[in-house]
């Protein structure tokens, strides 16, 4: 199964609480975080991992 990872964007200014990315198994296993940005506002450095 590929690997999911539920993330929140921490902007104050950003409407967006939380959102979760699935990748394909063709993602490199060296894709971090900061490659991504917020759906909503843009940020990028505002998103953190939810950790289960």
């Amino acid at each position: 199964m590929p690997a999911t990872m539920e993330v929140v964007c921490t902007d104050d200014d950003c409407e967006l609480d939380m959102f979760e990315m699935h990748y394909t198994y063709d993602m490199p296993d060296d894709v971090e975080l900061a490659a991504f940005s917020c759906p909503y506002c843009g940020g990028t450095e505002c998103l953190d991992e939810i950790e289960l």
